[in-house]
């Protein structure tokens, strides 16, 4: 794996965890956590993200 995509396997993992606390402390919607990983996975197109995203 490239410098580069395991740069946007770190960046997702750690934008998509901060959605999900948000998630669970009620401060998001399901609604606005499946669109926030929706862009995420736009944005940094991770290699192991799109195999654990809930949302592939």
């Amino acid at each position: 794996m490239s410098k580069e995509k395991l740069r946007n396997d770190m960046l997702y993992h750690a934008a998509i965890s901060m959605a999900k606390s948000m998630l669970e402390k009620g401060l998001i919607t399901r609604e606005e956590y499946t669109e926030i990983d929706t862009i995420l996975l736009e944005k940094y197109r991770p290699y192991l993200g799109t195999l654990l995203s809930e949302n592939a």
